[in-house]
């Protein structure tokens, strides 16, 4: 089924380097981990390309997450919205991006929450494309979203995804996620 939401572009970040794991005893870039036979990478790659929405996968190897985010947002500036989405959450699900993607065109972001935890992708309305075109550094999006918290313009939207809380920064991450996809394919 195609989805077609002309207000958000999914924003793939898959260019960190991954230290946090490395130094917890990972074996090569987290992204590339095997989780169940696949990268983690490519299960978050499914679930983006099984929403429907368009998507960009911005890889480039920035030094940081605001870098990245604003390379992203260069390379689709015609987008009339974005949804950041990190790389190393294999979990997410397709039905929470399209969530998110319709939120956004009533407010200027737009965050899940699942279990009183924010979580990803935050969606970024039209209105805020040059603060993300002025992010750099290590800084992802968080002031732009407390910017716009603060004025009222965040719409907090609540999942039912663990998807969007469980990314893999660590070997246990990994295997925690393990676990909850196994325990999701058993259900």
């Amino acid at each position: 089924m195609s989805y077609n939401n002309p207000a958000a572009v999914v924003l793939v970040l898959a260019s960190g380097r991954g230290e946090r794991f490395a130094a917890s005893g990972g074996a090569g870039h987290k992204l590339r981990a095997l989780l169940h036979g696949q990268p983690v990478l490519e299960h978050t790659l499914a679930a983006v390309r099984a929403s429907g929405l368009a998507w960009h996968v911005e890889d480039l190897g920035h030094p940081g997450m605001g870098d990245s985010i604003a390379a992203a947002v260069r390379a689709t500036a015609t987008a009339s919205g974005w949804l950041v989405l990190p790389g190393d959450l294999p979990l997410i699900q397709p039905e929470t991006l399209r969530t998110v993607a319709d939120a956004l065109q009533h407010c200027a972001v737009a965050a899940p929450v699942h279990h009183g935890a924010r979580g990803h992708p935050v969606g970024f309305a039209a209105q805020c494309r040059q603060d993300l075109l002025s992010l750099a550094g290590e800084q992802g999006a968080a002031g732009v979203l407390h910017k716009h918290a603060q004025q009222g313009r965040v719409q907090w939207v609540e999942v039912r995804d663990e998807g969007t809380v469980t990314d893999v920064d660590t070997v246990q991450d990994l295997e925690h996620a393990a676990q909850r996809f196994a325990a999701r394919r058993s259900r």
